[in-house]
């Protein structure tokens, strides 16, 4: 059984920066995708920036020339830097890798951007 643990969240102000952290565990014998989502309250959740097995990302239009993405496969840990963040960025973010046979979620970090 695959479990994803995630850090790196918490408050910051508008502008400032963070970094989430997720770490694959378990046997994983394929990758496809890894990334991140995101919820705010009241909204569905959205792709926010994923990483394919060529390095190939996909990510969502307001996030771009802010937020990258990077992964250690050594470490099985996939980041997303997060900098210039805006209120309108504060939602849960949830770490997903999906292999060849399975789909896999965290448990979800708070991301709140505030003065």
């Amino acid at each position: 059984q695959v479990q994803l643990v995630e850090s790196g969240g918490g408050l910051v102000q508008p502008g400032g920066s963070l970094r989430l952290s997720c770490t694959a565990s378990g046997s994983i014998f394929s990758f496809n995708t890894m990334g991140w989502y995101r919820q705010a309250p009241g909204k569905r959740r959205e792709l926010v920036l994923v990483i394919n097995r060529a390095g190939r990302t996909n990510f969502l239009e307001s996030v771009k020339g802010r937020f990258t993405i990077s992964r250690d496969n050594a470490k099985s840990t996939v980041y997303l830097q997060m900098n210039s963040l805006k209120p309108e960025d504060t939602a849960v973010y949830f770490c997903r890798l999906i292999t060849d046979t399975d789909d896999y979620w965290g448990q979800g970090t708070q991301v709140t951007v505030s003065s």
